[in-house]
C-alpha cells in the first residue's frame, strides 16, 4: 500500500509510514500485543493474496507470535476471528491505525465500539487517497472528527507509548 505498481501512493505515505512504524515498536517494547489486520482481495485486486503489495510492509513485519488477521471485508470482525482471539487474551481496549480511512480503518473503529471495546483511533496515523469529491485529507479530517463523537477517543501517534521504558527495546 505504501510503494506499488498497482495502487497510487497513499496520500502522506512517508509520514503514516514513519508514525506506524514508532507506533508499532513503542508497542513491542512495552510488550503489549501488536496485531495486524490484512486485506485480501480476490482474484484481479490490488490486494490479491499472495501477490508482492499484499504483503505487510517490512518495516513493521509481523514478529514471531503476533497475530495477523486476514480478512476479506472492511469489517476486520466480520467473518474472522478477530474478536474471539482479543476476547482470549482479555484485550479491552484497541489502538488502530492503518488505510484505508472510510472503509477499513471507519468500520473497524465502530465495530469495536459496538462489540464493547474501548478505541482509540490514531489521528495521525491512518490513510486515504483522493477521492471524486474530497481530498484525501479531507477525508481523515472528517473520519477523525466524525469517530471521536461516538466511536474513538483520538490520540497522536508520538503521544502513545512515549517515552518507551528503560532498559527496553523493540525488535524487528
Amino acid at each position: 500500500m505504501f510503494e506499488s505498481p498497482l495502487i497510487p501512493p497513499v496520500h502522506d505515505a512517508a509520514r503514516l509510514l514513519t508514525n506506524i512504524v514508532g507506533l508499532v515498536e513503542r508497542t513491542r517494547a512495552r510488550e503489549l500485543p501488536v496485531v495486524f489486520v490484512q486485506h485480501c482481495g480476490g482474484k484481479g485486486h490490488p490486494l490479491e493474496e499472495g501477490i508482492p503489495q499484499w504483503q505487510v510492509h517490512p518495516a513493521v513485519r509481523p514478529m514471531p507470535g503476533e497475530l495477523v488477521i486476514q480478512k476479506r471485508f472492511c469489517d476486520s470482525f466480520y467473518k474472522t476471528d478477530l474478536h474471539e482471539l482479543l476476547q482470549a487474551r482479555s484485550v479491552r481496549e484497541l489502538i488502530i491505525a492503518g488505510i484505508q480511512t472510510e472503509f477499513c480503518v471507519d468500520t473497524a473503529c465502530r465495530r469495536a465500539c459496538s462489540l464493547g471495546y474501548e478505541v482509540t483511533l490514531v489521528e495521525d496515523a491512518h490513510s486515504t487517497w483522493n477521492n471524486r469529491s474530497l481530498k484525501a485529507e479531507q477525508i481523515i479530517r472528517h473520519h477523525n472528527e466524525t469517530l471521536e463523537q461516538q466511536f474513538v477517543a483520538l490520540a497522536k501517534s508520538e503521544a502513545l507509548f512515549n517515552p518507551v521504558p528503560a532498559g527496553r527495546v523493540a525488535h524487528r
